[in-house]
């Protein structure tokens, strides 16, 4: 780990020995033209990661990095960053929204976060012990935009939770997330870009996770109503997150979007997903004064095929923005979590995982030797490919949809490779 952090550190301060200059373009390009004093948190953070990880840098480091160059650039004044006042704005607005310049505050947190990688360098080793990894083994993903036109699906994986946003619980903690988009791309990057922040700061995020989760999912969702408003957007994401605290795991979720656990080779259901014609979301619905109508699938109003969603403000109540969360306590003989889009579960049933998994990893190998040769590959490469044999398996079945696959492992894979595959199809076993 150290000899890693030593050849990053090495290799960032020969590309970025000073500061950016005013004017000279941006090594990384902001997600936003123009941002919210509360958008900039979650949009920096994604910027210095993304930057960071395209040079190699660990994980662990890179969090603590942006989190430090975050810190730094809210104690300045970040008033010269202030767009010029709009002349039109809603008679409805109550208040005139201040808007930032992305590219020019975003120039101050990059050089906030050269500072804080030069500096890194200098003291490096001396009393700054390089983060350790994480005890999650490692979060393989694959995604395809398949036979859509264009990819609206975005994850993330952020084993290194409580070092991005400085908590000091004692707690290791983990986030992974995948959104699924519709109507264009916009809500999905938002969510994957925000959700995590506005979590991090709820305060019953260590004394119950269920009401955090739910409060992010809606603060998200309102937060993305006045970007929507502002720059004229109509689409929407479901979006299914795990947030994994010591021995406690808890999945949150709006729409059709799934997580499920499998312990011993058996799928443990965590969730209920979100469907419009589930008889609960359709009396719901209903209730309101909406329909669901069948449109070669199941509808909102004859328009949206989910019922619940962040954005979709045009039909915002009938399409929900009310997450739902379930909590359950890890045993330590737990597999893996995988996470998907009903890209991939419209095609592939929950208790199908465990012997699609057993035989990617076996399969995985066989070229090198046949079922019983060493798992000679790294662990990163082989999780690799069981996530790619997975969307495999699910554009083969008949999914055209966009497909994202996120597998976090939860014990070495040579102990999953071991196991009977006679106990991989054992079906859905109850949540516990």
């Amino acid at each position: 780990m150290e000899e890693e952090a030593r050849s990053f550190l090495g290799s960032f301060v020969e590309e970025f020995p000073a500061a950016l200059e005013d004017g000279s373009p941006l090594p990384v390009s902001p997600l936003s033209r123009r941002v919210t004093l509360e958008e900039l948190h979650g949009e920096s953070l994604e910027l210095g990661l993304r930057l960071l990880a395209a040079r190699g840098a660990p994980a662990g480091l890179s969090a603590i990095l942006c989190q430090a160059a975050l810190s730094q650039l809210l104690q300045n004044d970040l008033s010269p960053f202030h767009c010029a006042q709009e002349a039109e704005h809603s008679q409805e607005e109550e208040q005139q929204v201040v808007l930032l310049q992305s590219d020019a505050v975003q120039r101050l947190f990059l050089n906030k976060l050269i500072d804080v990688t030069l500096a890194r360098h200098r003291d490096f080793p001396k009393g700054r012990p390089s983060p350790s990894p994480s005890r999650f083994l490692h979060c393989s993903v694959h995604a395809i935009k398949n036979t859509r036109r264009k990819m609206e699906d975005k994850h993330l994986a952020l084993a290194e939770f409580n070092q991005l946003f400085g908590i000091q619980s004692g707690v290791d903690c983990a986030y992974y997330a995948v959104f699924d988009g519709h109507g264009g791309v916009d809500a999905a990057t938002y969510a994957a870009a925000h959700l995590h922040v506005a979590l991090s700061g709820q305060e019953t995020l260590q004394s119950d996770t269920a009401t955090a989760f739910k409060s992010a999912f809606k603060h998200t969702d309102d937060m993305f109503r006045g970007k929507a408003k502002r720059e004229r957007l109509r689409s929407g994401t479901t979006g299914v997150a795990v947030l994994i605290q010591g021995q406690q795991l808890s999945v949150a979720w709006l729409g059709d979007s799934q997580a499920i656990l499998v312990r011993e080779g058996q799928a443990i259901t965590l969730m209920e997903p979100h469907k419009p014609d589930r008889e609960d979301e359709k009396q719901r619905i209903e209730e309101l004064g909406g329909c669901v109508t069948f449109m070669g699938c199941w509808r909102v109003n004859g328009t949206y095929a989910v019922s619940r969603a962040i954005g979709d403000f045009d039909q915002k109540p009938y399409v929900s923005g009310d997450a739902d969360c379930s909590t359950t306590q890890l045993l330590g003989d737990e597999d893996y979590v995988l996470l998907a889009c009903d890209g991939f579960f419209d095609a592939v049933k929950p208790s199908e995982v465990p012997q699609l998994v057993l035989d990617a990893l076996h399969q995985s190998v066989e070229p090198e030797g046949g079922r019983d040769a060493p798992l000679e590959q790294s662990e990163d490469a082989v999780g690799l490919r069981v996530a790619q044999r997975l969307v495999s398996h699910a554009k083969a079945a008949g999914s055209s949809d966009n497909i994202t696959v996120m597998l976090v492992f939860l014990r070495p894979l040579q102990q999953l490779r071991a196991q009977n595959s006679s106990t991989g199809a054992a079906g859905d076993a109850p949540q516990q």
